[in-house]
């Protein structure tokens, strides 16, 4: 009788334990988190901190995978058909999960169905940036030299939703100007610095960089107050421009049929190394806040970033060149 009940019980346990016990015994390798953006690019720069702290607490290496290009097209369609085993994650932006599905009539993944979400890592507002040497000094003096000279001037972009900012920012404004595009946002500051770019419109991360350093002057932010790490700058209402306001976000996903244990512990893990004290320091001096979530709340949220992203893009006409 004692056996039979012991042999029930191990039965028991074996049909309900094998996605518990492989979330126990990951990770048994390296950990790849593919970022679809070259190194520098503010998701990398800011995956980078958590990465080394995540690697800490697994006792494995766990790399950035830097797959930029083709606007996060072959990034994320990698990342949806790796082994749903924990050893590859999703580091993205709203790019690839609410941008292109408003721009592209198909993809090559479904930024819902092809993956789980973990967490969301982090939001970030865009800042107007200029040099700092140049003789623009607001927001109100660039929209007026944009109008005063149409056409002759350009704007950059490495990123879809800089672009996309950036293309609102010309339509609120009622400025005409040629957009050029490049691999990165960061790979458009030379040609910033040196004239050949009047402005650009991006992320908050690498524009506070750019601004402490000396090397830019942020003449408003996209929100309806001011970013306090970047207080000196004024918001998009104070600058004369209250409709624009517009924000991107990045966060954690795992590939379709990554066992529910398994997210769960992945959520688990990346929320407190958001959470650790040197982590969020560091982060704190790139002018990004973790705003980490549940799986659920993720889900969620990303459902709704598609019509959020959507919505802009529709009313903008804003299309791929």
């Amino acid at each position: 009788m004692l056996r039979r009940q012991f042999v029930s019980g191990a039965a028991a346990l074996s049909a309900v334990a094998p996605s518990s016990v492989q979330a126990q015994a990951w990770p048994t390798g390296r950990v790849s988190i593919i970022v679809p953006f070259p190194a520098g690019a503010a998701t990398d720069i800011t995956g980078r901190v958590v990465a080394e702290r995540l690697g800490q607490m697994w006792g494995r290496a766990v790399v950035i995978d830097n797959r930029g290009g083709g606007n996060g097209l072959p990034a994320a369609e990698a990342a949806a058909k790796a082994r749903p085993d924990g050893h590859t994650i999703f580091l993205t932006s709203a790019m690839t999960q609410a941008v292109n599905p408003a721009l592209y009539d198909k993809l090559p993944y479904d930024p819902v169905a092809d993956f789980e979400p973990i967490t969301r890592f982090g939001t970030s507002p865009f800042v107007v940036l200029v040099r700092a040497d140049s003789p623009i000094k607001t927001l109100a003096d660039l929209t007026a030299l944009l109008k005063a000279e149409p056409g002759k001037h350009n704007f950059g972009a490495g990123a879809l939703p800089a672009r996309i900012a950036s293309e609102l920012y010309r339509q609120l404004a009622g400025v005409d100007a040629l957009y050029i595009g490049y691999k990165s946002n960061p790979q458009a500051f030379p040609d910033l610095l040196n004239g050949q770019l009047t402005f650009m419109v991006i992320d908050t991360i690498n524009g506070k960089l750019q601004i402490d350093r000396g090397a830019m002057r942020g003449l408003a932010v996209t929100l309806p107050q001011r970013e306090p790490r970047l207080a000196q700058v004024p918001s998009a209402a104070e600058a004369g421009l209250p409709d624009f306001q517009i924000w991107t976000w990045t966060g954690f996903y795992a590939p379709k049929g990554t066992p529910g244990e398994l997210v769960a512990r992945l959520n688990r893990d990346i929320v407190a190394a958001c959470q650790d004290p040197q982590v969020l320091a560091r982060l704190d001096t790139m002018g990004s806040t973790p705003s980490t979530t549940s799986p659920e709340e993720f889900a969620a949220f990303t459902r709704a970033e598609i019509a959020r992203w959507g919505g802009i893009i529709r009313r903008g006409n804003i299309k791929l060149e």
